[in-house]
């Protein structure tokens, strides 16, 4: 074995070790990244040949979380690591995101990259290091690749910029971002923040890129060492550059004025394909003795240089005219559309539409039963604030299935989500689910799902500490050229032809989230504040015009949600309400129709009562707090005779605490026997509690105290109870 390690020092003295020649040496390129107790393997293999007609990068990233990397057991009955939970998909867009930008445009083999957590004692937070550990892996093969990265999760922290911090720092951060960068360029940011300035988030991209440096020397160094500087030889595609010069000649004016006409996504697509269809028709007929097979490679070699021709089209219109595909200006929005309370039974709903992009979001409050569990291999938590996010084929016009959640659905409802999370109240009793269906879609849809979900919020009477909007911004920049322009509330041709799909949600007085994926070889941070500030502004725009539909949460929740009434008990009377096996909480719940809830929190017993009707909520609640109630000498209660004694019965005067009346203090006059009086069990008396003993905590109860007494009633002398019958007494 040729075993290889280097290591990397953070800027607060923790190291990082990459070893590369021990282990999966079968794989293209491996490597180990270990940082205190946590360990990930990284393993990539590409295919030697890329499969006939693919003109693009077929990469696969996948990050996965062993349960015995913490010693755990996996949940579910087969006890095994099934799909990929939301956190691992997650994780897994972060290192494809960095990474596929990378790759030279011409080389189309498959890459699988997989990346697994080994081991972790929950201290350091290993998501943030799988995008290091995956580019060393690269670097450790012959595979082509442009630049090495490296990916840091960085934090503010009292003030200041922490680097991969612990589970426990987070505790404290006001700023959550993963950064993804090579040496010298920024490719991918993505995170949340408590509502900081667009200058605290270029401090913090600051502070990640001097930390990544160091990384990627680290892996310069090592490819090296063992020779994987050199790559592999590829021919992935065959170019035909007549043809590309006659697509360029003949199609590219016609091209520029279709850019010039601001068409309509559909109506703009099918003038394109009109045009591409024009040509390869005379191409076609031009050259008859070519044969099917042959054409249908000179048609795909055409689309890929047709595209080129549409990419530089709507480049130059922008970059020397400032003629965007629909006709705005570089900093123009949209127009703007919304409704709240759309649809009749949701606990809240909203339509939102920006251009051609349609967002319908509903908002359904539940109690704390309907929270989510989350059993990751190093994170057991609830959540009480969901949000999904659907994208249907028919949004774009595609006539195909849609076949479940896919990566992009779970990545974009992710972004919004954490673009309006902090804005719950964390006392708000309700669990919350947003699901956002796009009906339509021509770019930025995950922003129009954080506007239509405030829009739903809002509607559902959540008081939302303040309302959130989102935008994307793009930027186009020719290499080598010092024009560029960033552009606001981008289109989805935008993204897919331009350079840059930078989006940012935030309140009127701070950012809250943001997702940054960067396809060119330089943004400076001068270009990274300037589309900033623009988004600002478009923010606040956007915001606004939302405000025109609702300005704030409704001040009453609708008839058809369940009402939640929230309260403490001490921590001592928890098992009293639950009882033995659930027994006297379950058995409220079937008397009053109300759904309980009960955990401890803090030292304290905190409540939850549900129930359609506050009837039923109040019947809940008497019950509890019948429970919880401490009895005071003095005090009358309406007991249940519980069992008849010779020498008096037991009476219960709160759930679960019962009280002698002794034969002596049932009636005034001198009774024989309890039955004397008609007493029998489960017969309602009214009684007085006379006394607690200090000792034993036993109550002493009266009833003839709440009688008239007699005329003329002359108290029987008491002579001192023998010793046995006292003992008897205090027995019983």
């Amino acid at each position: 074995m040729n075993v290889i390690t280097k290591t990397v020092q953070l800027p607060d003295g923790r190291t990082i070790s990459i070893e590369t020649g021990k282990v999966a040496k079968q794989a293209d390129g491996s490597a180990v990244l270990r940082m205190g107790n946590t360990v990930l393997l990284a393993t990539v293999c590409a295919a030697k040949e890329a499969v006939p007609g693919t003109d693009f990068m077929p990469l696969q990233v996948d990050y996965r979380e062993q349960y015995s990397a913490a010693g755990r057991f996996p949940g579910g009955f087969t006890k095994r690591e099934g799909k990929a939970n939301d956190d691992e998909v997650l994780t897994s867009r972060l290192v494809d995101r960095a990474l596929r930008p990378l790759f030279p445009s011409d080389y189309h083999c498959e890459v699988y990259v997989q990346v697994m957590l080994l081991s972790a004692d929950g201290v350091d937070q290993p998501d943030a290091l799988a995008g290091f550990a995956a580019s060393a892996a690269m670097a450790c093969s012959d595979i082509p690749f442009d630049y090495t990265i490296s990916e840091v999760r960085v934090a503010r922290i009292n003030g200041e910029y922490v680097i991969n911090p612990t589970f426990q720092q987070m505790a404290e951060a006001d700023m959550d971002l993963m950064v993804g960068a090579t040496k010298d360029n920024i490719m991918m940011v993505e995170g949340e923040m408590k509502e900081v300035s667009e200058l605290d988030l270029i401090g913090a991209l600051k502070a990640a890129h001097e930390a990544i440096k160091p990384m990627c020397e680290l892996q310069d160094e090592l490819a090296k060492e063992l020779g994987t500087d050199k790559k592999r030889a590829y021919d992935d595609e065959v170019n035909d550059e007549e043809l590309r010069q006659q697509i360029k000649d003949e199609l590219y004016q016609s091209a520029y004025d279709i850019n010039h006409q601001a068409l309509e996504k559909q109506a703009r697509h099918d003038a394109f394909d009109q045009l591409l269809a024009g040509f390869l028709e005379k191409y076609d007929a031009a050259h008859a003795d070519l044969s099917e097979d042959e054409l249908e490679e000179k048609h795909a070699e055409a689309g890929r240089y047709y595209e080129d021709v549409m990419r530089d089209v709507m480049r130059r219109c922008i970059l020397n005219e400032g003629l965007r595909l629909d006709g705005r200006a570089t900093d123009e929005i949209r127009p703007i559309w919304s409704e709240v309370s759309p649809l009749p039974m949701p606990h809240g709903s909203a339509l939102f539409q920006r251009g051609e992009t349609l967002s319908l979001s509903t908002c359904t409050l539940g109690t704390k039963l309907d929270e989510k569990l989350v059993d990751d291999v190093l994170v057991k938590s609830y959540q009480r604030f969901l949000l999904h996010y659907n994208f249907p084929p028919f949004s774009t016009g595609e006539a195909k299935a849609q076949r479940g959640v896919g990566r992009r659905e779970i990545g974009h409802g992710h972004l919004a989500w954490r673009g309006l999370k902090g804005q719950i109240p964390e006392d708000f009793p309700y669990t919350i689910r947003l699901v956002s269906q796009i009906l339509e879609s021509n770019g930025s849809s995950s922003m129009a799902t954080v506007c239509a979900g405030t829009l739903a919020l809002m509607d559902a009477g959540v008081p939302m500490k303040k309302p959130v909007s989102g935008i994307a911004m793009g930027l186009i920049k020719n290499p080598g050229e010092e024009k560029f322009a960033i552009l606001s509330d981008i289109l989805g041709d935008e993204d897919h032809l331009g350079d840059m799909d930078f989006k940012t949600t935030g309140t009127r007085d701070g950012l809250t989230a943001t997702q940054m994926d960067i396809k060119c070889d330089g943004l400076s941070f001068e270009i990274l504040e300037k589309a900033l500030m623009q988004a600002k502004a478009g923010r606040e725009h956007i915001l606004n015009k939302m405000m025109e539909t609702i300005s704030e949460p409704r001040a009453e929740l609708k008839p058809q949600v369940p009402r939640i009434e929230a309260f403490e008990i001490p921590k001592e009377f928890i098992g009293a309400v639950i009882g033995p096996g659930g027994k006297i909480i379950q058995q409220m719940q079937e008397d009053t129709g109300a759904t309980i809830t009960i955990d401890e929190v803090d030292g304290v017993g905190k409540v939850q009562v549900s129930a359609p009707n506050k009837e039923s909520i109040e019947a809940a609640i008497a019950k509890i707090k019948a429970i919880v109630a401490i009895p005071e000498i003095g005090e009358i209660y309406e007991g249940t005779v519980r069992s008849v004694m010779p020498y008096g019965c037991f009476v219960e005067i709160l759930p679960g605490r019962d009280g002698l009346l002794h034969i002596s203090e049932i009636d005034w006059k001198r009774l024989e026997t309890v039955e004397d009086a008609g007493i029998k069990e489960g017969d309602k008396l009214r009684v007085k509690l006379l006394e607690i003993d200090p000792k034993t905590g036993k109550y002493k109860l009266s009833r003839r105290v709440l009688l008239p007494k007699p005329e003329g009633y002359v108290e029987r002398e008491r002579r001192p109870r023998p010793e046995r019958r006292q003992r008897r007494f205090e027995h019983q």
